[in-house]
């Protein structure tokens, strides 16, 4: 798990845009359409960055002011190139003087000139109008006009092939569930959500990644944002058929000491991502979006989708979004793996005591036995022999080895 911080604070660049105004906590840093809910103030030279990068910045820029600049770039140059053979016509007399050979035919007014000029950008050439060889500067700036159009069409035509190939416009057809939720998969608490393409080409090495997201506003104004990575398996996906994505809940993750409880007093923002190539055009894409805490369902699970007929695969899409509750403990994950510790220890018992092995147990035997004690009854007459046999006895039994813990018990 890796973490970020970046600090922001009123004065710099940055500054986090709400509805009305900036506000301490529960606002998002992505939107749920993937964009950034950011705005950038006060940049040093703004103005000279984007001259210097003029393409990306039309591509960059809305639909509406995209074919204004088309419109202008075409009619400017037709206006620009009219007056210019207006003034050689009025220079070169072919509007006073009807007579007078001319340097372009049918070019006796500002109106003829700026029609002469349209004519020969589009190459219409309707064969009123046409050069003719009295006039080298007019053969020059036709020259230029023609090269000058070739330009304009090559850089309008291609913003506008490019900005409709946008990876904007891809991204809207790759999208992610509504809700992330929370349950059990093989055994550990899960955080999920599904994500799916809605068009039926396929995409190549689809990767996606999460992050959490946290702000802190100070007294002063100042923001800090924290982005903490969260670990997620099985990655690398080809994105055929809609998947869900998962994030196991295990030590080192952001959420492990997080309880339904928890969640539901927490405040931050689980931006996810998915990146991919499109097998239609090679472009690389991203679409990404964001869950708050009430956006994370406790103990729900996605609907199935995906059905078997006798040729193919058929996915509703109706169910893109459908959950349905399950049984989830409510615990943290933490106090879920405590508890399954718990559960399953092996507690002691003489049943479930090891066995021992035949020469332990009969050292056991001999160790538990206690001593044989004989007892006889002697004649008076013969009290002598049995006397000294009765001292051999004795003398027998102070050779016979006892435990520790019953020879120093008295008998």
């Amino acid at each position: 798990m890796q973490k970020q911080y970046v600090s922001v604070s009123p004065t710099e660049n940055i500054c986090l845009q709400t509805e009305n105004g900036p506000r301490p906590k529960k606002y998002r840093y992505i939107r749920k359409e993937g964009n950034g809910n950011v705005v950038f103030r006060h940049v040093p030279e703004q103005w000279m960055l984007f001259v210097t990068d003029i393409f990306t910045s039309l591509v960059e820029i809305r639909w509406r002011v995209v074919f204004l600049l088309f419109a202008l770039s075409y009619i400017l140059s037709w206006l620009f190139f009219g007056i210019l053979f207006w003034v050689i016509a009025l220079a070169h007399g072919d509007i006073k003087d009807d007579t007078n050979d001319p340097c372009m035919f049918e070019v006796r007014s500002f109106t003829a000139a700026f029609l002469f000029s349209l004519e020969t950008q589009t190459t219409i050439g309707y064969g009123f109008r046409g050069m003719s060889e009295n006039c080298t500067v007019a053969i020059i700036l036709v020259t230029i006009q023609d090269v000058m159009s070739c330009f304009i069409d090559t850089f309008v035509i291609g913003i506008a092939v490019a900005k409709m190939a946008s990876a904007k416009k891809r991204a809207q057809t790759v999208g992610f569930s509504k809700r992330a939720i929370i349950n059990l998969r093989d055994g550990y608490l899960c955080l999920s959500w599904r994500v799916g393409d809605f068009r039926r080409h396929h995409l190549v090495e689809g990767t996606a990644h999460a992050q959490i997201v946290r702000s802190t506003v100070h007294t002063t104004g100042k923001v800090d944002v924290t982005f903490e990575d969260l670990v997620i398996q099985q990655k690398e996906i080809i994105l055929v058929t809609p998947t869900i994505i998962f994030h196991r809940i295990e030590p080192g993750s952001p959420l492990y000491k997080m309880s339904l409880v928890d969640l539901r007093k927490a405040d931050f923002e689980l931006v996810v991502s998915f990146t991919y190539t499109d097998d239609s055009t090679g472009m690389l894409h991203q679409t990404r979006s964001s869950y708050t805490p009430d956006e994370i369902l406790w103990g729900h699970m996605f609907q199935q989708m995906i059905r078997v007929s006798r040729r193919h695969y058929k996915v509703d899409y109706t169910l893109f979004n459908h959950t349905t509750k399950v049984l989830v403990p409510e615990a943290s994950a933490e106090e879920y793996e405590h508890k399954k510790q718990i559960e399953h220890a092996p507690q002691y018992s003489p049943q479930h005591s090891p066995r021992l092995s035949s020469q332990q147990q009969s050292l056991q035997e001999k160790l538990l036995k206690l001593p044989m004690v004989t007892v006889e009854l002697v004649n008076d007459s013969h009290l002598e022999p049995h006397a000294s046999a009765s001292h051999e006895d004795s003398q027998h039994q102070e050779t016979l080895p006892l435990p520790n813990d019953l020879g120093s018990t008295e008998m």
